[in-house]
């Protein structure tokens, strides 16, 4: 009844979300029924039919449903026999939920995933009450069977993590730990990778638990099992720990080591004791942490689980030396130093006292770690202090300063009634005081860092310190800090806002806000003035962080209460022709006096704006040599965003304000645009024609062109200071003539578009829209007439410009618009928008003005922000009318391919590609991929170029999206591909489609004819079916049909093109069964010809070798290995017209990918041939100079062989006078005529000589087996021709006299000072010279020398005097260059004249 009932649920007809809800329904009904029935494979195959991620969650909901129900129902006495033979593993019901948990547990949806191991873990409980094994499951041969297959799984396939935990819950951690005796090893290996460390911690943490719990169990004594214990899961620890490199132990301190310790805290001891009593220089790799960095590890991870407490002033109750904690604390390894001062500055408690001890490490750590050039190490640095001063110093210091401060007022008053000593309150006083005087020292060494020439990382450091003690203490006289500020302090920082590093100059503006002003001096008005006047100038200067420099310096002035005065007389001093705007009154308005500032220096820079468009109007060139347009645009922009937009008071200023600002900014937008918008933006010779933009572009170009010559791309055009009529804001000297080229227009005009860009959507996005809505009481500031204008004007620039830095900009602009359609008449804009340029898309042709070219240049980037403005609870409708619209233009069409009908499928291709891309769609758009890739591959077959063109970057794009970004060099890694089963199940459309393609392209492969015929679209079958592999878990049998691929496959094989008969080898591997790789050999060798014949085919036979080959490593059985290996050496040695060059190939490779320690007769066999071939004994120029086609892969294939003998593995090889043999083997391949020879045995060799360089720093090993002169490769260098291979041999070199001369450096590469401080030097050598004098023997100086070295240093000093007092106002800011060489040459002499002072006798 039920099957007739329920059968038309699932007809194809029927939508497969309305079948999954009427399922979901008739099970709910049924489900609590006694016997309800197991005939759930409707809802399996329903699966396979859904696209969209919700409704696959509501797949995985109803399975577990049901089988949560199942548990339930075999559970009670009463469950009917049938029913659990039915439910037992094995059974067909169960094979269909296993298969969907294996195509489902790496889904991108977390809920997904975790409704998917909730079924398997119900499934194990099902068959566990259904199975003859209930008082044993590890006897279970079923259990056994899926164990085995998931441990022979890949590492990187996260759902495998998931399923082994649940086995170990089921069976306990000994039986996996009896199966694979090097799991934990294993598992810790995956500790560097983020993304597979959360799930290999978790697992590691069930084994663990499961075997203490265990092993407790089985011992009767208290500490028993702890020795087995710590064998199984500390031992390995500790041994990864010490000898691994770094970055493969990157997460073990945040997800392994807490979990490790909270299960056994006295692991601890076992730990510290291990560690010291290894030796310094543990055996590993050069780039591990050593037995000093495990510790450091261990300790930190122990104090912040509360493990290791602090006994009194002891830090980690003694069990660490203190200099040992110095040493670990500047350690070579960055890792190593942040373990360190983690271990200081983290508690578990936050109330835990910071001990005297900890003061000292802090001391002797922040010096030598301020120019750290590691990003992280600094990232790391800040917050662990931060921790420090937010949670124990700050604590600390609240807690005794007041407690002190009130405790003096008691006992001034003599109204101590408690039981509190003098002896402590002194005690009290000297602890609260001497925390003072450690943050006095922090603060006085930070700001010492200031100084010209101060490298970015030591500013960016200090910076970041010093605003969290700003933040949380203050520089004021109070209860914390009495640090007292002064004015030098402050101006090293306001110094700080000319540097070239946008974060410093962030951080420094906002560090200057926090600081005392009676330091800063800002309320001083010729102070003030002085510093607007600097900000004024640099917002027209042609640098442009120097209009990024004037916008930090009016943010800092805004909150200035004398700033319009200070504004008045700047305007009044530079005698400019133009009305200054009426300044804001405070006493006759309520606004804040931030407000008014903001308002009058927002008018004054677009009285000043006005003005230099006009001139820009006339003269593109002059304005693009003394005034830009972009600065004044950026320092409004600027100025605008500290302001508080939802309480302003003067709205009618600001109306007025915002709508000349609109106005202003389309003037600009007309002036720069026929530049950004022309065909060739970057400085070649436009072509356009239009004549709407042409006239603009070219009286441009007229103006750039030089008098006499027509190279103005790279001529400079000079003007005569006559012709400019420049702002007199910025003066320049007399007869300086302004040097212009192309680029300098373009940079001017694409900067003005970004600005412009920017002030527009900034506008739009935070001042109040004038709606009934939002703003009932009419305090709206934008009128919606002008955002729909604004978005008008976002849509010509984003479809039109050409320039990328202008529409990606301009992007960023409308993005910020389409965030504040909030009104209901805007809401509408986004789709009304959307549809009207898919219109213009679909009807685009050659003489359209949208860009055809450039990826389509902003037109991706125009609907991107449409589409990311849908709200994120609604359906997607416009992503799927989109998505609809574009496939379909994507598609080739019926009519005839020419250059104008393919217009608008390459834009459709292009803007599909930018959508895939975009991760702020997520799994909306996964449903679309099916049709993106079939577009894609059939864009191969067009015959214009620009739709081929389109169609590769859109299939990488959807490469990228199906397996995953590319997490490592190897471009064959399964980190990024996927089982069969897995990719047809997500994507059950490509099966069909990839089927007919591949047969297509199958047929046209024939080398019989001798002709080479390449199919467009058989790379890219190739190249998707080659991203595939096989499971164990697929069994004999696979439900999906893949068996029609393998003929086809095997077909392409025998191509005429090699690299298409390599991937047809590596395309079969997923198709193949893994209990059918032996089968499948033998009828691929079965096919070759025995013997020569007139059709025999070189081609047709090397491509199934291949194949042969490439099915060789599914194995997984080493015996089945050797088997296989055997078989195919017998086979091909017995075929005589296999032993040609091509073919050998095939031989050469299997016996290299094969060899194993037990292989001793096939390494004697491929020592043989290696010796009698033409690489190592040539019988003349013939063999030599090999030009058979093949050649060069097989001379290859005979120098992966020789390089195993001679430098990778000659342990395995018995090899005749080993030395000799091996070094002349060697020079050989050094020597060989073939230049992809000698590439690779450069390169093999320079790995192993890294490797080596590696381990003998602590082995002290030799670089090779014999000796490999640096003589030889300099002669091999001075006759070497191929570039790749200088580079090689110059690299090898190197590590060759690093290995023999035993050189040793303190730091690595990626840890040297890049950026000289000679400042810093100079205090340095400054500070080793005065120790050196102060020795009482050092030897007397003349008197006359001292004379000429202080005449020296003193005429230095004046002529630095004489420059300084050169130099304009604020000379850090308007000649920064200059002001610190002058400063540096100051500084230098200063020091100088101290030390002759110091050598003069007294």
């Amino acid at each position: 009844w039920l099957r007739q009932s329920c059968a038309g649920l699932y007809e194809s007809s029927r939508p497969a979300a309305v079948a999954l809800y009427l399922s979901h329904g008739a099970l709910a009904m049924l489900i609590d029924q006694p016997g309800f029935p197991c005939e759930l494979l409707f809802v399996v195959n329903l699966s396979l039919r859904v696209k969209e991620s919700s409704t696959v969650m509501v797949v995985a909901r109803v399975l577990t449903l049901w089988s949560g129900a199942a548990v339930d129902c075999v559970q009670v006495d009463t469950c009917p026999p049938l029913l659990r033979s039915s439910l037992i593993g094995g059974s067909s019901l169960i094979a269909r939920l296993h298969q969907h948990i294996y195509a489902h547990w790496e889904h991108p949806l977390d809920g997904v995933r975790h409704q998917t191991r909730s079924m398997f873990q119900n499934l194990l409980t099902i068959h566990q009450h259904c199975s003859d094994h209930k008082s044993d499951p590890t006897g279970d041969p079923y259990i056994t069977q899926l164990t085995q297959d998931l441990l022979a799984l890949e590492w990187h396939m996260k759902g495998k993590y998931g399923t082994l935990g649940c086995l170990v819950e089921h069976l306990g951690a000994e039986y996996l730990l009896k199966l694979d005796g090097g799991l934990p090893a294993r598992l810790l290996g995956l500790m560097g990778d983020q993304t597979m460390a959360p799930y290999a911690s978790d697992l590691l943490e069930k084994l663990f638990v499961s075997h203490k719990a265990q092993l407790c169990a089985r011992f009767m004594d208290a500490d028993g099992w702890i020795d087995g214990w710590h064998e199984v899961w500390v031992r390995p620890l500790l041994q990864v720990l010490c000898t691994a490199r770094l970055d493969q132990t990157t997460y073990i301190l945040d997800y392994f080591l807490p979990k490790l310790l909270r299960c056994n805290p006295s692991s601890l001891s076992h730990m510290v004791q291990a560690l010291q009593e290894m030796p310094a220089c543990t055996e590993g790799s050069a780039g591990s942490r050593g037995a000093l960095g495990a510790l450091m590890t261990c300790l930190r991870a122990a104090r912040s689980q509360g493990v290791l407490k602090s006994v009194e002033e002891e830090l980690c109750g003694g069990l660490v030396p203190l200099p040992l904690m110095r040493q670990a604390l500047v350690h070579k390894h960055d890792q190593v130093r942040m373990d360190a001062l983690g271990l200081v500055c983290e508690s578990h408690r936050s109330t835990e006292t910071l001990s005297r001890q900890e003061i000292e490490l802090i001391r002797h750590f922040l010096p030598f770690n301020l120019n750290s050039q590691s990003p992280g190490a600094r990232q790391q640095s800040v917050s662990l202090l931060k921790k420090l001063f937010l949670t124990r110093q700050f604590w600390v210091l609240k807690l005794t300063g007041r407690f002190y401060s009130t405790l003096s007022s008691y006992i001034s008053k003599d109204q101590v009634n408690f039981d509190f000593t003098v002896h402590d309150h002194f005690k009290l006083k000297i602890y609260f005081l001497s925390h003072q005087e450690f943050l006095h020292w922090f603060c006085e060494t930070l700001f010492q860092v200031f100084h010209p020439g101060a490298s970015f990382s030591r500013c960016l450091m200090a910076l970041h310190l010093l605003g969290l003690i700003a933040e949380h203490f203050t520089f004021n006289t109070g209860i914390f800090i009495t640090f007292s500020l002064s004015f030098s302090h402050a101006q090293a920082v306001l110094c700080c806002l000319a540097s070239n590093f946008l974060e410093v100059k962030q951080l420094a503006c906002n560090l200057l806000q926090k600081l005392p002003p009676a330091a800063v001096r800002l309320q001083e008005p010729e102070r003030l003035q002085s510093l607007l006047q600097v900000a004024l100038d640099l917002s027209t200067s042609t640098k442009p962080f120097d209009s990024v420099t004037a916008s930090h310096l009016l943010n800092l002035l805004l909150h200035q209460p004398g700033l319009q005065d200070a504004l008045l007389h700047c305007i009044q001093k530079q005698h400019i022709p133009v009305q200054p705007p009426a300044l804001i009154q405070s006493q006759t308005s309520e606004a804040s006096s931030l407000e008014q500032n903001t308002l009058a220096v927002v008018q004054w820079l677009m009285v000043c704006l006005k003005e230099e468009v006009l001139k820009a109007e006339s003269s593109l060139l002059q304005a693009a040599a003394s005034y830009p347009l972009y600065g004044r645009a950026h320092c409004i922009t600027a100025v605008l965003q500290p302001l508080n937009t939802g309480s302003l008071v003067l709205l009618s200023e600001w109306r007025a304000v915002v709508s000349e600002l609109i106005g202003l900014c389309y003037r600009m937008s007309d002036v720069v645009s026929p530049v950004v918008q022309s065909s060739s933006p970057e400085g070649l010779i436009p072509m356009d024609t239009e004549s709407e933009t042409s006239a603009g572009l070219q009286k441009i170009l007229q103006e750039i062109q030089p008098r006499d010559t027509n190279d103005f791309f790279t001529s400079a055009r000079e003007l005569d200071p006559s012709e400019s009529d420049c702002n007199s804001e910025q003066k320049e000297p007399e007869n300086t003539a302004y040097r212009v080229t192309a680029q300098m227009v373009l940079v001017c005009c694409w900067r003005t578009m970004k600005e412009v860009s920017m002030l527009l959507g900034h506008l739009c996005q935070s001042m109040p829209l004038c709606c009934p809505l939002t703003h009932a009481e009419g305090r709206g500031v934008v009128t919606e007439d002008q955002v729909e204008g604004v978005g008008k004007y976002f849509r010509e620039q984003l479809l039109q410009s050409r320039h990328r830095g202008a529409f990606e900009l301009a992007y960023v602009g409308f993005v910020r618009l389409t965030e504040m359609l909030c009104s209901a008449t805007l809401q509408q804009l986004p789709a009304h928008w959307l549809k009207e340029v898919l219109e213009e898309v679909k009807s685009s042709d050659p003489s359209s003005k949208l860009c055809a070219t450039r990826r389509s240049a902003g037109i991706p980037f125009y609907i991107q922000a449409l589409l990311s403005s849908e709200p994120k609870s609604s359906s997607c409708g416009l992503l799927k009318m989109t998505m609809r619209s574009l496939t379909a233009l994507a598609m080739p069409s019926n009519d005839a391919d020419t250059e104008s009908s393919s217009v608008p499928q390459v834009h459709a291709l292009n803007i599909l590609r930018a959508l895939y891309r975009d991760t702020r769609l997520g799994e909306n758009i996964v449903p679309f991929v099916s049709d993106g890739m079939q577009a894609a591959i059939l864009g191969f077959t067009s015959p214009v170029w620009a739709v081929r063109n389109s169609s590769t970057l859109l299939f990488s794009t959807l490469i990228t999206r199906i397996f995953g970004v590319k997490k490592g060099k190897d471009e064959h890694s399964k980190k990024n591909r996927m089982t069969g089963r897995e990719f047809f199940t997500r994507f059950p459309a490509l099966y069909p489609f990839l089927l007919s393609q591949l047969q297509e392209a199958a047929a046209s492969v024939n080398s019989d004819s001798g002709q080479v015929k390449l199919h467009p679209s058989l790379f890219l079958l190739l190249l998707v079916l080659g991203r595939l592999y096989p499971s164990p878990m697929d069994g004999s049998s696979s439900p999906l049909g893949l068996a029609p691929f393998m003929p086809l496959i095997i077909r392409c094989g025998r191509s005429a093109v090699y690299r298409t008969r390599e991937m047809a080898a590596r395309a079969l591997v997923p198709f193949v069964l893994v209990t059918q790789v032996p089968s499948t050999i033998h009828t691929l060798l079965e096919e070759l010809p025995q013997e020569p014949g007139p059709g025999l085919q070189q081609n047709h036979i090397h491509g199934t070798l291949l194949q042969v080959c490439e099915s060789t490593l599914v194995s997984y059985s080493l015996q089945q290995s050797i088997n296989l290996t055997c078989y195919m050496t017998y086979k091909v040695c017995t075929i005589e017209y296999l032993q040609k060059p091509l073919n050998v190939l095939f031989y050469l490779h299997l016996l290299f990918s094969a060899l194993e320690s037990q292989l001793k007769k096939l390494r004697e066999e491929t020592l043989q041939i290696l010796m009698a071939s033409e690489l190592v004994a040539p019988q003349g120029p013939d063999d030599t100079n090999l030009s058979v086609p093949g050649a060069t892969q097989y001379l290859q294939s005979l120098a992966h062989i020789a390089v195993s003998v001679c430098v990778e593995s000659p342990h395995l090889w018995d090899c005749p006078e080993s030395e000799g043999f091996q070094r002349d083997l060697l020079e050989r391949l050094l020597r060989c005529p073939h230049y992809e020879v000698r590439l690779f045995a450069l390169d093999q060799l320079l790995r192993r000589l890294q490797k080596t360089e590696e381990e003998s720093q602590c082995r002290g090993q030799g670089p090779m087996p014999f000796d490999l002169s640096v003589s030889s490769l300099t002669s091999l260098a001075l006759h070497e021709t191929y570039p790749g291979c200088q580079a090689k041999v110059r690299k090898s070199r190197f590590c060759i006299r690093i290995l023999y001369t035993d050189e040793e450096f303190l730091f690595e590469k990626g840890d040297l000072n890049l950026w000289a401080e000679p400042l810093s030097w100079a205090r340095m050598l400054h500070r080793h010279l005065s120790a050196l004098i102060s020795v009482t023997h050092s030897p007397d100086v003349s008197t006359t020398e001292l004379d000429r070295l202080s005449a020296i240093a003193k005429s230095n000093a004046l002529a630095a005097q004489r420059s300084m007092k050169g130099l304009p106002a604020l000379p850090q800011f308007s000649a920064t260059i200059e002001y610190a060489k002058i400063s540096l040459l100051k500084e230098r002499t200063s020091l100088a004249l101290n030390l002759l002072d110091t050598l003069r006798p007294s």
